[in-house]
């Protein structure tokens, strides 16, 4: 790329929630800022997880400087396990999303040596032709900041996940001062959170949650069960305070929650009064009244602590008629079921549960409104990207930059892939990278792709029905079989007659391909599968994989 125009191009996080990752590039410099996960939709059968399609940063990993990291949230240091293996470079980051990282790195990179880096809001680092900034902003976890890329052009900011918190838990309240002075400076593009961009007004302050805390103690008699986000830990830091106020001890159900909470008290990130934290173990043998279990599966994952609890599943906790279970979040879409499933099961243990519906249980980390236009009049940017949210969200936040005077033609609603250029002359499009998605299934990274994807809606939809039979190598007759197993298709002993049928298709297959004089595995494998595949679903109105094996004797 010829110096003098520096582009932004997007590799996640852009028309969608989640696996945020975007690279700014100055002539042979490229910096990326994020690189997370998101976790699958329904449609993904078998999937892990989902990270950005890095093809481009590999095409270019002589240019690649640093990755940028604005906070410790899965869905923007999720990926690094997965792709940092194939870049040697240092990754910055302010202490406590380096301590959630490193714990990452070690469960999926055992000894592998990261080099990363620890930088504080305010310090201002040189990284090949940038200078990088770092301003402190509220967000539900602690230590999150805004990045200033400062250019040959003009500065791009990046707000990274952002909220206006005036009575932030930890009293680290967002940097105005230098935002203002940035804007004052002068501000080349705008990179802004558009997570909340629909909703009108301001978001609440984190200390709401905690006062509703105090009300729901004050009148609980029994157990208190509180599920949120493993990361939350301001939340967690209120649960924890409350607790010790009233006299209860606190235990933790969920690795990640155990990890994050290890975490950040070593860290110094959570306080904890001596004497509050016990092992589940012993929070069993307890009055039931002194103890609060702070617990993961505030999304309803199967697997996770809060569901199994309400399964009768889980081997050290289990729900008692009484027990207070406060569910500290809202569904993120497309887990309503999975939630509105757990919360039944624990209504019918006869827990009480208090969910979204009870106001002051969970705020946003991200901002609304109101908000979003104080980022965008604190530093009047020349040009403005929408990122971090599906697309009828950028669409409503580039509606608010308009509102708040930055032209038409400077706004660029971008997509995952999509290169906005900048020179002296102006903005534009400047074409397509390599980008997408990859899917992490187990140990595999990429390897499974739409033609798997396939197969497994087809299983999970209609079954496979496998066709086993031997052929003799020297007459070409069938010497055993024609046999069939059913998996998801039909249950056997009940459809015996549909299967003695199947195998008739089968064995008229067999003849018609004699008679044309087919003789390769591949032809016979093609026709069995066409001629039953028809009648199945003549019959059935299903049409189940068709999986013939051949063995030569």
């Amino acid at each position: 790329m010829r110096e003098g125009k520096v582009q932004i191009i997007p590799l996640g996080g852009l028309g969608e929630i989640g696996k945020n990752s975007l690279a700014i590039r100055y002539g042979d410099d490229i910096l990326v800022i994020d690189c997370g996960l998101m976790f699958p939709e329904d449609e993904l059968l078998g999937i892990d997880v989902v990270i950005p399609d890095v093809t481009y940063l590999l095409e270019n990993k002589e240019c690649l400087r640093a990755i940028i990291l604005t906070h410790g949230h899965e869905d923007h240091i999720g990926a690094i396990p997965y792709v940092l293996p194939h870049f040697d470079v240092p990754i910055y980051g302010t202490r406590l999303t380096l301590g959630l990282l490193e714990g990452k790195l070690e469960e999926h990179l055992p000894g592998f040596k990261a080099d990363l880096r620890e930088v504080r809001p305010r310090d201002l680092l040189t990284i090949g032709n940038f200078k990088v900034e770092f301003i402190r902003v509220s967000h539900s976890i602690p230590d999150a900041v805004a990045v200033a890329v400062h250019t040959p052009l003009g500065v791009i900011l990046h707000s990274g996940d952002f909220k206006v918190d005036y009575t932030p838990v930890d009293g680290e309240r967002i940097d105005f001062h230098r935002l203002a002075k940035l804007g004052e400076e002068g501000v080349l593009v705008l990179l802004s959170d558009s997570t909340n961009a629909e909703r009108p007004g301001y978001t609440m302050s984190e200390r709401v949650v905690g006062e509703t805390f105090e009300e729901t103690f004050r009148r609980s008699r029994n157990r208190i069960l509180i599920a949120t986000f493993a990361s939350n830990i301001h939340r967690i830091q209120q649960a924890i305070i409350v607790a010790h106020r009233f006299g209860r001890k606190v235990a933790i159900a969920g690795r990640s929650m155990v990890n994050v909470v290890t975490v950040a008290h070593r860290l110094g990130y959570l306080q904890i009064p001596p004497g509050t934290m016990v092992e589940l173990e012993e929070a069993n043998r307890l009055p039931r009244h002194e103890v609060v279990i702070l617990t993961t599966g505030s999304q309803g994952e199967p697997m996770s602590a809060l569901t199994r609890m309400a399964m009768a599943d889980h081997k050290l906790v289990e729900i008692y008629p009484g027990d207070t279970i406060i569910i500290s979040a809202v569904p993120i879409p497309g887990n309503e079921k999975l939630v509105a499933r757990v919360i039944d099961q624990l209504f019918k243990r006869g827990a009480e549960v208090l969910y979204e519906t009870v106001s002051g249980l969970h705020v946003s980390g991200h901002p609304s409104q109101e908000e979003l236009k104080l980022m965008i009049s604190l530093t009047r940017p020349k040009f403005f990207i929408p990122i971090h949210g599906e697309y009828r969200m950028l669409m409503r936040h580039a509606e608010l930059a308009r509102e708040m005077g930055v032209k038409p033609e400077n706004i660029f609603v971008a997509e995952n892939g999509q290169v906005v250029e900048f020179s002296r002359k102006g903005g534009r499009f400047a074409g397509r990278v390599t980008a997408g998605r990859v899917l992490v299934d187990g140990l595999g990274v990429g390897d499974v792709g739409n033609i798997v994807l396939r197969d497994r809606k087809q299983l999970a939809k209609d079954g496979i029905l496998i066709v086993v039979l031997a052929i003799s190598q020297e007459s070409g007759q069938v010497v055993a079989g024609p046999d069939i197993v059913s998996r998801g298709f039909v249950y056997v002993r009940e459809a015996e007659e549909l299967l003695e049928e199947a195998k008739a298709q089968v064995r008229a297959a067999l003849e018609k391909c004699q008679e044309k004089g087919l003789n390769e595995w591949a032809s016979i494998k093609a026709q069995v599968r066409d001629i039953l595949g028809r009648f199945l679903y003549e019959r059935t109105r299903r049409r189940p994989m068709i999986l013939p094996i051949i063995m030569e004797v």
